[in-house]
C-alpha cells in the first residue's frame, strides 16, 4: 500500500514538473512613457479609425478635383416601331395605317467641358480640402487625447507598483515587530490583546497588498490593450525624471493655447467651411457656360428631310450657356440660412475660446497645486518617520500603547503613499496642461 501511494505521489510530481516546463514564461517588458505613446500611435484602434477617416477625406478631395475633367458619355438604343395610324376622320373612326421602317437603332457619344459656373467647382474643391485639414487636426486632437489616457494609465500602473514596494517593506517591518511582540508576550511583558492587534494589522496589510496586486493586473491589461501589446505582457514602467516646475506664466500658456489648441483650430476650419458653403449657394445664382460636342450614328434617318431608310452619322459642337431663373427664389432662403449659420459659427468660436481659457487656467492652477502637494508630502514623510521612531522606542520601553504604534506606522505608510501619488499626479497635471495648449 505504501509503495502504491509513493508511486502516485511520484506521478503527480512528474506531471507538475511537465506542466511547469510547458507553461510559457511571462512576457516582461520595460517600457518608457515615450515608447508607450509611440506604440499607441501605431496600434491604438481609435487612431487607426481616425487614419481611415483621413484616407476617406483624401479620396473625396481627389474625387472633387476630378470633376474639372470633361464629362464624356456614350449611349445606344434599339427599338421596334409600330405602324403609323393616321386618324383622318377623327379618333372615333378607323385610322389609316401607314407602314414605316420597324427597326430603329442609335449610337451616340457626347462630351461637355465646364468653363464657368460661378466658381462653384473651385469653391467645392476648397471646401473638401478644408474638410481634409479639419480631419487631420481632429486626428492630432485624438492623438493628444490617447496620449493623455495612456499617460494616466501608465502613471497609475507606476503608482500601484510603488505602493506594492512600500507595502512589502511595511509588511516586512510589521513581521519583525510581530516577532518582537511575540517574544515580549512570551515573557509576560505585554498582554495578549497587543499580540492580536499586531497580527490583525499584519493581516490587513497582506490584504491591502492583494488589492494592490489586483489593481496592477487590471491596469496592466488596460495599458496593453491601449498600446497594442498582448494582454499577458507584464510592463515595467521606467521612473520619470523629476524636475517639474512652473517656469512659465499663465499668460504664456494661454498664448500658446490660442496658437496651437486643437479645439480652436478645428473651430477655425469649421468657420471657414461655413463661409465656403455660402459661396457655393451663391454660385447657383450664376450662369453656366461650357463647351459641348456630340456625334451619333442612327438608323433610319428621320431627323432631317428627306427621310431615308439608311444608316447615317450626325455630329455637332459649340458653346452652351444656361441660367436657372428659378434659382432666384429657390436659393433665397438657403443663402439666408447659410449667412445665419456663419454668425452661429462665430458664436461657437468665441465660446470655444472661453472654454480654452478656462481649461488652461484650471490645468495651470492644478499643476501648481500638485507641485505644492509634493513639498507638503515630503515634509509629512519626515514628520511621520520621526514620529514612528519615537513611538516605536517608547512602546518597546513600555511607555506607549500598541494602538499608538500602529497609528504611527499607518501614518508613515500613508505619507509615503501620498508622496508617490503627488509626484505622479504632478506629472499627469503637466501632461494635462500640454494637452490643453495643444502641445502634447
Amino acid at each position: 500500500m505504501k509503495r502504491c501511494i509513493r508511486a502516485i505521489l511520484l506521478g503527480i510530481n512528474l506531471i507538475g514538473v511537465t506542466q511547469a516546463q510547458t507553461i510559457p514564461p511571462e512576457n516582461h517588458q520595460t517600457l518608457t512613457l515615450t515608447e508607450a505613446w509611440q506604440k499607441a500611435e501605431q496600434y491604438n484602434k481609435t487612431l487607426q479609425e481616425q487614419n481611415l477617416r483621413i484616407q476617406i477625406s483624401h479620396e473625396k478631395v481627389q474625387d472633387t478635383k476630378s470633376e474639372r475633367l470633361p464629362e464624356i458619355g456614350a449611349s445606344t438604343q434599339y427599338a421596334r416601331i409600330t405602324n403609323l395610324p393616321i386618324y383622318e376622320r377623327g379618333i372615333l373612326n378607323t385610322p389609316t395605317q401607314y407602314p414605316v421602317l420597324h427597326n430603329m437603332f442609335q449610337l451616340k457619344t457626347e462630351a461637355y467641358f465646364n468653363l464657368y459656373e460661378g466658381k462653384k467647382l473651385q469653391t467645392k474643391i476648397k471646401s473638401e480640402e478644408t474638410e481634409h485639414e479639419r480631419v487631420e487636426i481632429q486626428k492630432e486632437e485624438n492623438v493628444s487625447q490617447v496620449k493623455l489616457r495612456v499617460a494616466a494609465v501608465y502613471l497609475d500602473l507606476q503608482r500601484s507598483l510603488i505602493f506594492k514596494d512600500l507595502t512589502l517593506k511595511n509588511i516586512e517591518e510589521a513581521e519583525k515587530r510581530l516577532t518582537d511582540i511575540r517574544e515580549l508576550h512570551k515573557n509576560g511583558v505585554v498582554i495578549r490583546s497587543d499580540l492580536l492587534r499586531a497580527e490583525l494589522q499584519l493581516s490587513r496589510q497582506k490584504m491591502a497588498l492583494r488589492e494592490i496586486e489586483n489593481s496592477i493586473a487590471i491596469t496592466s491589461q488596460k495599458l496593453n490593450l491601449m498600446i497594442g501589446l498582448p494582454e499577458t505582457t507584464t510592463i515595467q514602467p521606467v521612473a520619470l525624471v523629476e524636475g517639474d516646475s512652473l517656469s512659465r506664466s499663465y499668460d504664456s500658456y494661454l498664448d500658446d493655447a490660442f496658437d496651437h489648441a486643437h479645439l480652436l483650430r478645428i473651430s477655425e476650419k469649421e468657420q471657414e467651411l461655413t463661409g465656403l458653403r455660402l459661396k457655393e449657394l451663391r454660385a447657383d445664382n450664376k450662369p453656366k457656360v461650357g463647351l459641348f460636342a456630340e456625334y451619333q450614328y442612327g438608323y433610319p434617318q428621320i431627323t432631317f428631310f428627306p427621310y431615308t431608310g439608311a444608316l447615317y452619322g450626325f455630329g455637332m459642337g459649340g458653346l452652351k450657356a444656361s441660367y436657372s431663373l428659378s434659382s432666384l427664389y429657390h436659393n433665397k432662403h438657403k443663402i439666408q440660412a447659410a449667412a445665419i449659420d456663419m454668425q452661429r459659427q462665430e458664436v461657437i468660436t468665441s465660446d470655444r475660446q472661453d472654454q480654452v481659457k478656462q481649461a488652461v487656467k484650471e490645468a495651470y492652477v492644478r499643476y501648481g497645486e500638485s507641485l505644492q502637494r509634493i513639498q507638503v508630502a515630503e515634509l509629512s514623510i519626515k514628520q511621520a518617520a520621526e514620529n514612528y521612531r519615537i513611538v516605536k522606542n517608547t512602546y518597546f520601553n513600555q511607555l506607549a500603547l500598541l494602538t499608538d504604534l500602529i497609528d504611527a506606522d499607518t501614518q508613515l505608510l500613508q505619507s509615503q503613499y501620498d508622496l508617490a501619488a503627488a509626484r505622479l499626479m504632478a506629472r499627469l497635471q503637466y501632461y494635462q496642461l500640454l494637452h490643453t495648449t495643444g502641445n502634447l
